[in-house]
């Protein structure tokens, strides 16, 4: 039996291995992504906060830039460093909680998911938010059940942090005030000084983004609460059985079945009443069920993105960790390492040509086409108007501005806010640059109603086609636009 054991652990480290390796091959295999592109954007116009997002992931990746040079390695290196640091410290975390050999298990589980591998190789404002997160619990362990008070005022930097990264930080020191609400012993702490400071600490490393936010008419703040709700919400059951999906894919089925369960034969045991539940426990469950029971809930009115969830899962898989046998932890890693070996084959030969914009494939190709054509129209400045993705891949390869839709009166996100004076191109030729992802129309068909309004004349002079072998994957229509009017 022993023998059995050790043969099914060396399978398992075997397989953690590989995947190691694979995510290390993908930070050098694949291309930049828009996302890439989009908050390296944020790192070239450095601010307080920006129009959809606090500033954290704009300034790491500014710092990697500096250092390693303007080149995708250094966006990618940037998101797996804060990565590893990410699992280093949950480590750490999940020992306070479980002890060192079910933490150990913790980190396979947290290790095997596909969590792990987007936020290690897509910059996203999730990429700091995982570190300072998974931190901001550290110290708050160590302010509460250790009694280090010093921890109080590290929770309240840390959890700022997390704020300064996305606004899902907020669950943070909510998770807190859940915590000591539900907690007899620890209630207390609720008029304790030092859950003052914390807070006084946290508002004061947060004072960025609500400045920047004073200073735009609190632009970003409406686009994360107000715009949503003014995009509606409407009842639909497919949409919950999307984040249903996305979610089970994100932690791999084994682990989101897990989850299912136990929280199953908890409300079993203890229905609400979860005051009665062990302390300890009900710290990890006061990070995680908020934010994995509410975008659910909210998804039956509003689609979810599949990485809102994220922080919870900190917290969830140590509480998981508790309960979840080996033999399933062994099935989640083999059918991670499976999946993980599907991806490594997509990266590397592209064989299944993705119909969008957020690939990785052709971007820089694109560029270099693009700088062939605009030789042939000297003084033209370029811009796209696929909301983002376009003109942010070019912004990243080009040294001259790459605008994008702010450019025919419509909102650009970021672009909105980067001081861009327009009137400055007036008279000006342009080259529009049309993406189409899906292969699906012909030229001409989709150009956005307003263009007319702004140019003299738009004619079609050139498209790009993104080969893969003898395959067309991807396809971007190039227009000549004459004489720009700018807004008034």
């Amino acid at each position: 039996m022993t023998s059995i054991a050790r043969n099914k652990t060396g399978i398992v480290f075997f397989a953690v291995a590989i995947i190691l390796m694979l995510r290390l091959l993908f930070i050098g295999a694949m291309g930049i992504m828009p996302q890439d592109a989009y908050y390296d954007f944020y790192g070239e116009h450095l601010a307080l906060s920006y129009y959809d997002h606090p500033p954290a992931i704009g300034y790491l990746l500014r710092l990697f830039t500096e250092i390693f040079g303007k080149k995708v390695f250094a966006l990618k290196l940037a998101d797996s460093v804060f990565c590893f640091l990410t699992i280093f410290f949950f480590y750490k975390l999940a020992v306070s909680f479980v002890g060192k050999h079910r933490a150990q298990r913790a980190v396979v589980l947290l290790f095997s998911t596909l969590m792990v591998t987007i936020v290690s190789l897509i910059s996203t404002p999730d990429v700091p938010l995982l570190l300072f997160w998974t931190i901001s619990l550290l110290c708050l362990h160590r302010a509460i059940f250790m009694e280090k008070k010093i921890y109080w005022i590290l929770s309240g930097l840390f959890m700022g942090l997390s704020f300064d990264s996305k606004y899902t930080g907020i669950f943070l020191p909510g998770g807190l005030i859940l915590f000591l609400l539900l907690s007899s012993e620890y209630r207390r702490l609720i008029f304790s000084r030092w859950l003052l400071f914390c807070i006084v600490i946290f508002l004061i490393t947060i004072s960025p983004v609500v400045i920047w936010n004073v200073q735009n008419d609190f632009a970003s703040f409406k686009f994360q609460s107000s715009a949503r709700v003014q995009e509606g919400f409407q009842f639909d059951p497919l949409n919950f059985i999307g984040a249903l999906g996305h979610q089970s894919a994100v932690l791999m089925p084994i682990l989101f079945l897990a989850f299912i369960y136990f929280l199953f034969r908890l409300l079993k045991k203890y229905g609400l009443k979860f005051f009665n539940i062990d302390v300890e426990q009900l710290f990890l469950l006061s990070f995680f069920l908020p934010l994995f029971l509410g975008f659910f809930a909210l998804s039956f009115l509003y689609w979810v993105k599949l990485n809102w969830m994220m922080p919870s899962y900190i917290s969830g898989i140590i509480w998981i960790s508790m309960y979840i046998g080996k033999k399933w932890i062994n099935v989640q890693v083999v059918l991670s390492l499976i999946v993980h070996l599907v991806l490594a084959a997509e990266v590397l030969f592209y064989p299944v040509a993705i119909k969008s914009d957020d690939t990785w494939f052709g971007w820089k190709e694109l560029s270099e086409k693009v700088k062939q054509i605009q030789s042939n129209y000297p003084g033209t400045f370029i811009f796209s108007a696929d909301d983002y993705k376009t003109a942010s891949v070019l912004n990243f390869y080009f040294d001259d501005m790459v605008y994008s839709k702010n450019i025919i009166g419509e909102r650009a996100l970021q672009f909105d806010f980067i001081g861009s004076n327009l009137k400055t191109l007036a008279g000006k030729n342009a080259l529009f640059i049309d993406s189409d992802p899906g292969l699906s129309h012909d030229h001409g068909n989709e150009l956005p109603h307003s263009m007319p309004g702004y140019f003299d004349n738009i004619k079609l002079v050139d498209s790009i086609l993104i080969y893969k072998g003898d395959q067309t994957v991807r396809r971007f229509f190039v227009y000549l636009c004459s004489n720009y009017h700018p807004r008034k």
